[in-house]
């Protein structure tokens, strides 16, 4: 299996408010997609970081290997969520794959 660890923060032109709105929509996009890509074993979104964070969410996925990594990054619904609710808002991404 693969770990697909993501980590986000958004633009500093939203508002506290605003970015919790996007943090949930985030939340609630990707974590659906798990019905709509095949090898996804688990998706989870954080969006509830400590005071201590320098990241405003965290994206953790398992995917059945790293074939099915590679077809969720070009899946239409992953491309769709990620153009519509991720990249518009966010100004920093970090991501870690690894084997587990």
């Amino acid at each position: 299996m693969v770990k697909h660890v993501i980590l986000w923060t958004l633009k500093d032109e939203f508002s506290k408010e605003q970015k919790d709105d996007i943090k949930k929509d985030i939340k609630e996009g990707l974590e659906g997609l798990k019905a709509k890509v095949p090898g996804i074993v688990d998706i989870q979104v954080n969006i509830n970081g400590l005071a201590s964070s320098n990241a405003d969410l965290m994206l953790d996925s398992t995917f059945e290997s790293e074939e099915a990594l590679k077809n969720y990054a070009v899946h239409p619904a992953h491309v769709a969520e990620a153009d519509s609710k991720v990249r518009p808002y966010t100004k920093l991404r970090s991501c870690l794959d690894y084997e587990v």
